[in-house]
């Protein structure tokens, strides 16, 4: 007879296999359906959390954003603005107004973003800006009486527009133009003249800053105010503890293609001429103004010029002419302010982590990447002593803290969870999730946890990866594996979601995503081991990976495929030019020719960080590690994915030659272009390209590892 508890167990075992049957595998087109959840702002009381909601727009060629609040009690949330192209959101100190930015429509096209201001005690939120090339990254003075934001128009523009601001004494120049025609001729003297997924690099056009009083209703009308007037961009805008100072930073360098340089400036609210504070050769993010108002801190790397990979560090100063930075984590080897990636970070929803000070100014908390997880961790702003505030298999995507520091929100993505907000109400407290927006989607689908991994790599060096399986998965099979490679090369997979991972696993492949050498995440000597040699042995850490999971015993040697982008496209072409294991392959936004490259990408290498010399001075170097050299060893059927918008890995150096080198040899050979897409097709573009996408990936491993018909990647009339 059994026991009371072995039928106990046996109905609770019945039943999970009953609700797992009557879910279904993911898809591709659930992208449709996702929400994503950015850019959180916790009100100052520690008790709604203002957030900006992404979802795919009705023609599903584009994204929706709007403001909406959730409580931290209840977990309730509802909808602030009804427009669709809304976002950042900012409390007011007292926490009675909601500042945002709002893109309006006019004829189906968007117009500049302008600033507009929601009473949190009730009414219609109101415009209070209609500057030309409109107003962003707005902030508040810490007395909540003052807003600064960024604007970038000429003084002819403002001129023009008969606006409701006052430029300062000397605006920035501006050519004349035709009275009956602009030009749309671009003269070029700048080395690094565009940038991806932006376009061509507006010089006419600097960001300044203005400020401007905060309205307290539509009918408080205020007048903008012009504080900088430079030629150069402004930016990394912080308001003094005073409020009656702004501190900036601005590069004024003509050509800034060479060492990354930080030059710090302030200028009164009142107005005046601002005054450079110090200057330092290191690129430096957005500050953090200590609470006594003496120091800064802030997020950047030393000897970028001369290294492949500078992991960030934590980094304070005083705010006095002169004074120079010290590295607080010059010692904690992993990366500070910076995290993992994965394919469904909110497209267009802004926001990103920040540094907060605590209230005694004894310490700085902000986000670490260590091994393929993103936690927030506090640092000593004396010693650098760290003490880890979260830990778990996660990515810290976004998070903000109340004054006191005794309430945080965080936002958090897993393999198996897009991102929510979870709160926690006192320090050492247990987070409570406090939005659910995808769960009855993600309730109906067989998702599933990847297995983490460690392999030894040929010399010895551990390596981290995972391991996304079928959701039926049986170890007694046999299954194909496609090999995920990332980009960067200076970046990470890890335990955040990927919509890429989970789907190609449903469609019956074992997924394998390694961080070989050259990985963020795991120090400064393992990210750039690769300098100088890369493709190499990033490369064999690959193989090694492989060869792991083969030993497990559920894989099919002859259903081998291989894909990645950018630089991850790079390997994937270079793999297939050492090896002929793989059935399949796709190469996406990739790299052909390194010296090609070098000549298009969107950006210099004119420092000695990948490469030694430049093309024409070491050709050799170039050519040996570019993939085209080994052209005449590919026998892989190769497709290859090319935004044609791409300014980062343009096709002309990269798919493009793949692709006539490979029909010369009459391999086959499919190249899959996506108009108007950037480097960012595969975490920002247009849905339906995100979908079509997915499928042309996962159609050509069917096609060669499955057996599965292909016509339309045949040649007509073979």
């Amino acid at each position: 007879m059994r026991s009371a508890l072995s039928i106990l167990l046996l109905i609770l075992s019945l039943t999970a296999v009953s609700a797992f049957a009557q879910k279904r595998s993911i898809t591709e087109k659930d992208l449709f359906n996702f929400v994503w959840v950015a850019d959180p702002q916790l009100s100052p009381d520690g008790a709604s959390v203002a957030f900006v909601k992404v979802t795919v727009n009705e023609k599903k060629d584009g994204y929706n954003t709007s403001v909406w609040v959730v409580s931290t009690a209840s977990g309730e949330s509802r909808q602030l603005t009804n427009g669709i192209r809304d976002s950042s959101p900012r409390w007011s100190p007292d926490g009675k107004y909601l500042m945002f930015v709002r893109s309006a429509e006019k004829d189906g096209r968007p117009e500049p973003a302008q600033l507009y201001m929601l009473a949190m005690s009730g009414g219609e939120s109101f415009q209070f800006t209609t500057l030309p090339r409109g107003a962003g990254n707005p902030q508040w003075s810490p007395d909540g009486t003052m807003i600064s934001f960024l604007n970038g128009a000429t003084a002819e523009e403002l001129a023009k527009a008969k606006p409701q601001a006052t430029p300062s004494p000397s605006p920035s120049p501006s050519p004349k133009a035709d009275e009956k025609r602009e030009s749309d001729v671009r003269v070029i003297t700048r080395a690094v003249y565009r940038s991806n997924g932006s376009g061509y690099i507006d010089s006419k056009h600097p960001q300044h800053i203005w400020v401007v009083k905060a309205p307290l209703n539509g009918d408080d009308k205020v007048t903008p105010r012009q504080l900088t007037s430079s030629r150069y961009d402004d930016g990394s805008v912080t308001w003094g503890r005073d409020g009656a100072t702004i501190y900036f930073t601005s590069d004024q360098r003509d050509e800034t293609f060479d060492i990354p340089k930080t030059d710090i400036y302030s200028i009164a609210v009142s107005g005046g001429q601002p005054a450079k504070l110090t200057s330092f050769d290191m690129g430096a993010g957005n500050f953090a103004i200590s609470p006594n108002g003496k120091q800064l801190a802030f997020i950047g790397s030393v000897d970028q010029s001369t290294r492949s990979y500078s992991q960030p560090d934590l980094w304070v100063m005083d705010l006095t002419p002169g004074a120079q930075p010290k590295n607080l984590t010059r010692d904690f080897d992993y990366d500070v302010g910076s995290g993992v990636g994965g394919d469904n970070t909110a497209p267009r929803g802004g926001g990103g982590n920040q540094m907060l000070w605590s209230p005694d100014g004894k310490s700085i908390t902000t986000v670490v990447g260590k091994e393929g997880k993103a936690n927030v961790t506090s640092f000593d702003s004396a010693t650098g002593k760290q003490t880890e505030i979260t830990t778990g298999n996660q990515a810290i995507v976004g998070f903000r803290a109340t004054s006191d520091r005794s309430k945080f929100v965080y936002l958090i993505s897993t393999p198996t969870k897009i991102g929510d907000l979870y709160f926690v109400d006192k320090p050492g407290g247990e987070p409570k999730q406090i939005t659910h927006f995808n769960q009855e989607l993600f309730s109906k689908l067989n998702l599933t946890e990847p297995d983490e991994i460690w392999y030894q790599s040929f010399d010895g060096k551990r390596v981290q990866a995972w391991v996304q399986k079928p959701p039926d998965f049986d170890p007694n099979k046999k299954y194909p594996l496609i090999l995920n490679i990332h980009g960067g090369p200076h970046s990470a997979y890890g335990f955040v979601f990927d919509h890429e991972f989970q789907w190609m696993a449903a469609k019956g492949y074992v997924v394998l995503y390694p961080n070989p050498r050259g990985s963020t995440t795991y120090g400064q000597d393992f990210g750039n081991i690769i300098q100088y040699h890369y493709p190499g042995d990033d490369y064999k850490d690959l193989m090694a990976g492989v060869d792991e999971v083969i030993k497990r015993g559920y894989i099919d040697t002859t259903k081998l495929g291989v894909t990645g982008g950018s630089g991850g496209g790079l390997l994937t072409n270079w793999t297939i030019g050492q090896t002929d294991r793989f059935a399949a392959a796709v190469s996406q936004r990739d790299i052909a020719d390194w010296a090609d490259w070098w000549y298009t990408a969107d950006f210099t290498l004119f420092q000695k960080s990948w490469f030694r010399a430049a093309p024409f001075e070491d050709p050799e170097d170039f050519k040996a590690r570019s993939p085209l050299t080994y052209i005449k060893n590919v026998k892989t059927p190769l497709m290859l994915i090319l935004g044609e918008a791409d300014y980062r890995t343009p096709p002309t150096s990269g798919g493009e030659e793949m692709f006539r080198a490979l029909k010369y040899r009459k391999i086959p050979t499919v190249m899959v272009r996506f108009p108007n897409e950037s480097h960012e097709l595969s975490r920002s573009g247009q849905p339906w390209h995100r979908i079509e996408r997915l499928q042309h990936i996962v159609g050509w491993f069917d096609r060669w590892l499955m057996g599965v018909a292909k016509p339309e990647y045949e040649v007509a009339g073979q």
